[in-house]
């Protein structure tokens, strides 16, 4: 990861009035300016998506206040009096209103209960969205700001991405510690790039992840989403002649292990990698699959109780299920191991 040198952090106030003289009107989650729902654009001609309420939101460290009627495109600088609003304790620290430190945050990663967060020109929801950035992403912090004021929380943060100047509410981030960079010869999520899922049982999970699956991962994802390769592998085992009107295609009990469709990988480390319960296996034995190649599509076939992929590192057994080892993936945050529960966005790019 390209880390940017640490800026100063200005601290902005903006102004809130629309052209027309009147003032923007805060709006809860139920018709929210925050979020696009998946597999909608950005919209540049009127109202946002609607989004499902949502509680909780983090307390306010300061409070703006609004100043002139100036474009709604445009923000007001202003240079804050140490011994009023704020003050600078060491070089890209600031602490606000609350004695809280604006800094350090060197990255935020993305909270939202929808798909997608959105990202605006200014610190404010006045006019129309850029771009988004998907929920559990992770993004570099170019500087803290406060904006329009929304429920007590006027926090925006400007993000580093693919646009002159770009902002995210603060309502739905969490600052994260800097992260290390990817290690491209690395492991990676089994997902294509950009994709968000949920892991439904982690490491030790009660339901079935003990003894050789001790280390294992199950990700929610509904049947024929692509699987990837978590590293560059060749096929060492497969299995795939569980189709569609077979009594396991569409999971069952114990009696149905024999018929999971399932790949396994051996990596250049003399490390195996299985992905299971698929569908359909797009793979052949022997073929090289570089990391981030689809191996296979997610189903529910074998011992299982609906959809869901289940991948794991593995000893070289030299057959289809191994003992499982344990893994650290590159795009997962902070010590590289989801737990369940955890929303997880693939960086699996190569």
């Amino acid at each position: 990861m390209h880390v940017r040198p640490r800026p100063w952090l200005a601290l902005v106030v903006l102004s809130t009035a629309c052209a027309t003289g009147g003032e923007p009107q805060a709006t809860d989650s139920a018709s929210s300016p925050f979020f696009t729902n998946a597999g909608e654009s950005s919209d540049t001609t009127g109202g946002e998506p609607d989004t499902t309420t949502t509680t909780g939101q983090p307390e306010p460290t300061s409070t703006t206040t609004t100043q002139g009627t100036t474009d709604p495109g445009e923000v007001t600088t202003t240079t804050l009096d140490p011994t009023t609003t704020g003050s600078t304790t060491d070089p890209g620290t600031t602490t606000g209103t609350t004695g809280e430190p604006l800094d350090p945050c060197p990255q935020i990663r993305v909270v939202t209960p929808n798909d997608v967060l959105n990202v605006r020109p200014t610190p404010s929801t006045a006019m129309a969205a850029i771009g988004t950035v998907t929920n559990g992403s992770v993004h570099d912090v170019l500087a803290i700001v406060q904006g329009e004021n929304i429920d007590g929380e006027d926090t925006w943060y400007r993000i580093d991405g693919p646009w002159p100047e770009g902002y995210v509410f603060g309502s739905f981030v969490e600052c994260i510690p800097e992260q290390r960079p990817p290690d491209e010869d690395g492991f990676f999520l089994p997902l294509q790039c950009g994709t968000s899922t949920t892991v439904t049982q982690g490491n030790f999970g009660d339901f079935s992840h003990q003894g050789n699956s001790a280390y294992a991962f199950d990700f929610s994802l509904a049947t024929g989403t692509p699987l990837v390769a978590i590293a560059d592998g060749t096929v060492s085992s497969l299995y795939g002649d569980t189709k569609p009107g077979d009594p396991c295609y569409n999971g069952g009990g114990q009696e149905c292990n024999p018929y999971t469709n399932y790949v396994t990988l051996l990596h250049g480390d003399g490390t195996g990698s299985v992905y299971a319960h698929l569908s359909a296996v797009q793979v052949s034995l022997g073929q090289v699959v570089p990391r981030g190649s689809v191996v296979g599509l997610t189903g529910s076939t074998g011992w299982s109780t609906g959809p869901h992929a289940h991948v794991a590192r593995q000893e070289n057994c030299g057959g289809g299920f191994c003992q499982s080892i344990a893994v650290s993936f590159e795009d997962v945050p902070d010590d590289g191991v989801p737990v369940t529960g955890e929303t997880v966005t693939s960086q699996n790019c190569p």
